[in-house]
């Protein structure tokens, strides 16, 4: 194996782009083939990258919740046709607004007022609706709901009141017709407590990162301890085409008692990783501990999304990929590296996961910096194509 293309395009971001720190993980079948951290992790670039350094993974969440999901599913506790509404029965009557400005993309769409126009959906939003980012819903972490829902619980309100909030927002579209990017994942941390009678958070310590052997390194609320090894954040600056020192965006994380299913994980790039390469080897963990059967993980690597769905997705994602159980999903090998079936996602700061089960490897990439547009059209697809030459593959 040769990674040297890895390490030099690594060592040249800082220059080349201003990313004051990186890290980044290739694994195959349970052994760490690479691993190089670039840069500081402080703002005054006195103290180097380390593998003990938290970073916010924000959407990277997505796939550690879609797992649990699978897991329970895997138990018969969830089956993937379900309703929403048999667990969160708030969601049983939805309301759709008849008029809504589809020409701003998905991250910039908002949700419409509830004194709006509405009709009532054809159809009941399922679990599958939720994992695929079909039930309709937006990204508006400050809609009219979830700002009375945080008035009302004095900031204090749980994830499930939260969620019970959104409920009565319209939805912008019909349930299973269009894919647009939304807090559907946090959603499905809801029916998750409910269904495990866990908190999102407990659950996950117990059930995933637990018998991975991953322990404190996986948390929605830091402690002091942890909160000294968070890593500085940026953002890009399109002012000034510059990267520089920003507040922590938290606005993900609706009250103090919240748990976002779709972005809360802060965590570290070891700890991370070591779900990622369980399931880049069939839901089998390094110390031999399961987390998922074959068969289970095997769904992740099948997209869901299809006609106008798959068309809004490569809006986003290129052509390359369609969009699966809370992942996107590699459909054409013409471009790039890494065969059919490779599947992952990212994060706000820059994050990359990339999952090949095929193959068995693994590769998660961190920066932390918001905003950067350069992250996901250039770095991550090079990323993968530059540790998928270093492999061999």
């Amino acid at each position: 194996m040769d990674f040297t293309k890895l390490t030099d395009f690594l060592n040249s971001i800082e220059k080349a782009y201003g990313v004051k720190s990186t890290d980044c993980i290739v694994t195959k079948n349970h052994e760490i083939v690479y691993r190089h951290m670039t840069g500081h992790k402080d703002y005054e670039g006195k103290i180097a990258v380390s593998e003990n350094d938290m970073y916010y993974l924000y959407s990277c969440t997505k796939i550690i919740t879609c797992t649990a999901v699978m897991q329970l599913i895997e138990r018969g506790m969830i089956h993937l046709y379900d309703p929403v509404c048999n667990y969160l029965p708030e969601y049983e009557v939805m309301r759709i607004v008849n008029d809504f400005d589809d020409s701003l993309p998905p991250h910039f769409l908002k949700y419409p007022k509830q004194s709006d126009a509405c009709h009532f959906s054809n159809r009941q939003i399922r679990i599958i609706d939720l994992m695929a980012m079909m039930g309709g819903m937006t990204y508006d972490v400050a809609s009219d709901a979830i700002k009375e829902a945080q008035l009302k619980t004095n900031g204090k309100g749980s994830s499930r009141e939260l969620i019970a909030a959104i409920a009565a927002m319209p939805l912008i579209y019909e349930p299973a017709s269009r894919w647009y990017y939304s807090l559907a994942h946090d959603v499905l941390a809801a029916v998750i407590e409910v269904v495990s009678k866990e908190s999102f958070g407990n659950y996950l310590h117990e059930h995933i990162f637990g018998p991975l052997g991953v322990t404190d390194d996986m948390v929605f609320s830091m402690n002091d301890s942890q909160e000294s090894r968070l890593s500085a954040i940026y953002e890009y600056d399109v002012k000034t085409n510059c990267i520089v020192p920003c507040k922590r965006d938290e606005s993900y994380k609706f009250t103090e008692n919240y748990e976002s299913g779709g972005a809360g994980l802060i965590g570290t790039v070891s700890g991370y990783s070591k779900v990622i390469d369980a399931l880049s080897c069939g839901g089998l963990g390094a110390n031999g501990k399961r987390i998922l059967k074959e068969n289970s993980v095997r769904m992740f690597s099948t997209s869901v999304t299809t006609g106008q769905a798959l068309r809004d997705v490569q809006i986003q994602e290129g052509v390359e990929y369609g969009y699966g159980l809370g992942v996107r999903v590699k459909i054409n090998a013409k471009n790039g590296r890494g065969p059919i079936g490779e599947f992952g996602w990212g994060g706000a700061a820059g994050a990359y996961v990339c999952i090949d089960p095929i193959d068995h490897v693994s590769i998660f990439y961190v920066q932390h910096v918001m905003n950067f547009p350069t992250g996901g059209k250039l770095f991550h697809p090079l990323i993968r194509d530059l540790a998928y030459e270093g492999v061999g593959i």
